[in-house]
């Protein structure tokens, strides 16, 4: 059997990769892939915000008015943090939703915000962290703190400016029930 499930399993990459097609992005939409591998969200220097914020600037430039960034990007999500992006966004009509990290002393989330000049708030938190690695439910049994949290049934979906949302972040785009989830909710865009 394993070479015939083999043999179906490599028709179906071979078909999905020789019909993959540009994923489009509703009007004023802008993705932006920083390409800095482990780096990314590592630098939470003002240099490195003002990159970002110069970065997102360029994008809004060529016609976008929501900008999304990866997840982590801002590092570590703080008020400071919040405040010198709404400031340099201060006067214009871009939204910005970013991946980042909150942290407490029970553990972290992997959330994403959305921030502009008059907004910056925390939208979703990760309903499922790469299990071991990340999400570790036995160090709060045991009275250990550290560890991604898990929303396991949180938040399906976010609201932004009349269009529903199907976030995603990171491993929960490799299995199936949070997007099955999300799904039931009729989202208009992932």
């Amino acid at each position: 059997y394993w070479p015939a499930a083999a043999i179906v399993l490599g028709g179906f990459w071979l078909w999905s990769a020789a019909t993959w097609t540009e994923p489009s992005l509703p009007d004023g939409w802008n993705g932006v892939d920083l390409e800095l591998g482990q780096r990314l969200g590592r630098d939470g220097s003002l240099q490195y915000h003002r990159g970002l914020i110069a970065t997102v600037h360029a994008r809004a430039a060529e016609g976008s008015r929501f900008i999304v960034l990866p997840e982590s990007a801002l590092g570590f999500w703080t008020p400071t943090v919040a405040r010198l992006w709404q400031e340099d966004l201060r006067g214009s009509d871009i939204t910005v939703v970013a991946g980042a990290a909150v942290i407490d002393a029970a553990g972290y989330d992997n959330v994403i915000v959305v921030i502009s000049a008059d907004v910056a708030r925390i939208i979703y938190r990760e309903r499922l962290p790469v299990p071991v690695s990340m999400w570790q439910p036995w160090r709060a049994w045991t009275g250990q703190g550290g560890g991604a949290r898990a929303h396991l049934l949180a938040n399906p979906v976010v609201e932004l400016a009349g269009t529903t949302i199907a976030p995603l972040i990171c491993y929960e785009q490799l299995i199936l029930w949070p997007a099955l989830q999300s799904m039931l909710h009729a989202p208009d865009m992932i």
